[in-house]
Parts: structure tokens; C-alpha cells; sequence
């Protein structure tokens, strides 16, 4: 029995670092593509920025659901709204596979209709995993959030490893031939001349395959999900009663429960309940303690400083600096950017990594 519930606890934690996977996996792809797509697309370096701009506008998603947990609670099923973004996102991948590199002229210019189109979509799932993905792994004991958390570190990680194996395509300066009309007197006379022209190499695979990688994995997201909603609930509770006290969430509410329930009167009741009743106490007192040594209360100019210093982070690391980053790497050449790109991509969840094994504030 012991065994059985092992091996069924790894296998919740392969399938909740797998769902991980998900939450980011098609932005962060699309991120360490760029350096192969700007070559191809007509908005060429222009790129990131457009991009940066359609992330911000996909916050629409997690900004609906907020909405409907204030003012309708309840009326959302958490469950059937990340089956639909995730069906979305496999789609959106899938189409991207094939349309990416499709143009439309608009304005007499030509513009990169599909790609912007389903890079939005994309966004649009990943934006709003965050605030549907999280609350449904709260339901399950609290160690499998950190399995989970690799996982949308894997996110980034995984995409960019691939990216580097994948390469840039070495670009190379080519003498061409070609013939030039050169007119003497009344004469016009074609000769050969010479132009010097740059060519880009084939990467090790090709865009699309990097795509459907892309499309693979979040297919795996779909499937993990699957499997998680279908994991018996009587093993979790079993789970949870066995997880240290410090894993309990005291609200008030709960604390009153239990102060509630302890005998007005002893003596109208038998030893066996008046031990169940100071059981009770006893962990209710257990886990007030720990509730109230585990949040820090900040002042308003404290909470005021956190806050501005969360949104400065946040506007650098998913706006800002994504956008100029063709520009910044311009003089350095198409492999600078690469490699920049996709070890960029692999920082974040190393540093995650690092807190995890030390929790130093």
C-alpha cells in the first residue's frame, strides 16, 4: 500500500511539473524563435517591440477572470476554463506551424497578419494561466506547487535549450556576379559587375519544426491536465493530514470553528470527547501560532515601496528590454542576439532553482 501511494505520488509530480510546463512555453518559444524570424518577416527588427505591445494587450484574459470572480463568484469553472485556453493555445500553436510566415499588404505595406494574429492568441493563454492554472494546484497537497513552479520554470528552459541546439544560421558575405548596362557615347554596353551580398545559412532545423515542438508540448500540458483531474481525491486528503502542521492554512474562520466546538460544560461530557475537544484547542493554538509567525505586516509606505518596486521589475523584464533587444544586439550580429535570446530565456528559471535550495530573503 505504502509502495502503491509512492509511486502515485511521483507520478503527480511528474504530471504537475508537465502542466507547469505549459503556463509560458509558447511566449518563451516565440522569444528565442525571434532572432530566426526577424530574417523573414517584413517587420524585421521591428519585431520584438510589436510583440511586447500584443503581450500587454493579451492581459485582457487575466484582467475577464478577475472581473468574474469579483462579480460573479462561482459562475466560472475553473476546470472548463483551462480546458478552453489550453485547447486554444494547442490551435494557435498548430496554426502557427503553417501560417507564420504569411503576409497581408495593408496600407500598401506588407504586414505579418497571421503571425501577430495567433502570437496574440498565444499570449492570451499564457497571460491567463496565471490566474486559473495557480488556483486549481492549490487544491492539491502544497508540495506539489513546488514540482509545479519547476515546471513554469521548465517553461522558459526548455525552449531555449532547444533554441541553442537549433542554432541561428551563420550568416556569410558572398561576391555576386551580376550585369550592370554602361553606356558610352551612344553606345550601351552590358558588362558583368560584382556586389557584395549577405546570405543566411540554414539553421539546424527549421522554424517550423521548432513550431511544432512548441505544439507537442503543449499538447503534453493538455494531457497532464487530464490526468490530474481524474487522481482519486481520497488520496489527496490522505496526503494532506499526513503533511506537517505548518502546511495548515489557519483562517479565522477556522480558528472560531474549532474554539466553537470545545464543551461549554466538561462535565455533560464523557473523557473520550473532552480529549477530542483539547485535541482540537491544542491545534487550533498550534496553528494560529504558525499563521501569525508566518505573515509580516508591512506599513503603507513599506507595501507602497514593494509594490513600485514589483512594477518597475516587471515593466523591465517583460517590456522594456524585450523590445530593445534587437537593438542592443544589433552591432554584435545575428548569433549575439541568438545566444542572448536563448540564455535569457534559461536565466530566470535557473535563478528560480538557486531560491529554491536557498530560501535566503
Amino acid at each position: 500500500m505504502a509502495l502503491h501511494q509512492s509511486t502515485m505520488s511521483l507520478a503527480i509530480h511528474i504530471l504537475a511539473c508537465v502542466f507547469g510546463t505549459g503556463s509560458w512555453v509558447a511566449i518563451n518559444g516565440l522569444w528565442v524563435e525571434l532572432p530566426l524570424i526577424v530574417n523573414v518577416l517584413p517587420e524585421g527588427w521591428d519585431l520584438p517591440s510589436y510583440l511586447t505591445v500584443i503581450i500587454q494587450l493579451a492581459n485582457v484574459g487575466p484582467l475577464f477572470v478577475t472581473l468574474m470572480h469579483k462579480f460573479a463568484p462561482g459562475k466560472m469553472k475553473e476546470i472548463v476554463a483551462i480546458y478552453i485556453i489550453v485547447s486554444i493555445g494547442i490551435l494557435a500553436s498548430l496554426l502557427m506551424v503553417f501560417f507564420w510566415k504569411e503576409t497581408t499588404s495593408l496600407a500598401h505595406t506588407p504586414r505579418s497578419t497571421a503571425f501577430l494574429t495567433l502570437a496574440f492568441f498565444l499570449s492570451l493563454v499564457d497571460c491567463t494561466s496565471s490566474v486559473t492554472f495557480l488556483p486549481f494546484m492549490m487544491r492539491l497537497p502544497t508540495k506539489y506547487m513546488t514540482t509545479y513552479f519547476i515546471g513554469e520554470g521548465l517553461s522558459g528552459f526548455i525552449p531555449g535549450l532547444v533554441a541553442l541546439g537549433q542554432g541561428s544560421g551563420m550568416t556569410k558575405c558572398v561576391n555576386i556576379s551580376k550585369p550592370v548596362n554602361v553606356t558610352t557615347g551612344n553606345f550601351t554596353e552590358e558588362v558583368h559587375g560584382h556586389q557584395i551580398e549577405t546570405q543566411y545559412l540554414p539553421a539546424n532545423f527549421s522554424t517550423e519544426t521548432f513550431l511544432a515542438f512548441l505544439t507537442v508540448m503543449m499538447i503534453f500540458c493538455l494531457l497532464a491536465f487530464v490526468f490530474l483531474t481524474r487522481v482519486p481525491h481520497k488520496m489527496f486528503h490522505k496526503d494532506q493530514v499526513s503533511n506537517d502542521v505548518s502546511h495548515v492554512s489557519a483562517t479565522e474562520l477556522e480558528l472560531n470553528k474549532y474554539i466553537s466546538e470545545r464543551p461549554a460544560d466538561t462535565q455533560s461530557f464523557s473523557l473520550h470527547d473532552l480529549g477530542k475537544a483539547i485535541d482540537k484547542a491544542k491545534l487550533a493554538a498550534k496553528t494560529q501560532s504558525v499563521a501569525l509567525s508566518t505573515f509580516t505586516k508591512y506599513s503603507k509606505h513599506q507595501l507602497l515601496f514593494i509594490y513600485l518596486l514589483v512594477v518597475w521589475v516587471n515593466s523591465l523584464t517583460n517590456g522594456f528590454l524585450p523590445s530593445v533587444q534587437t537593438y542592443s544586439c544589433l552591432p554584435y550580429g545575428n548569433i549575439a542576439y541568438h545566444l542572448s535570446a536563448a540564455l535569457g530565456s534559461m536565466a530566470n528559471p535557473g535563478a528560480c532553482v538557486i531560491a529554491l535550495f536557498v530560501p535566503n530573503r
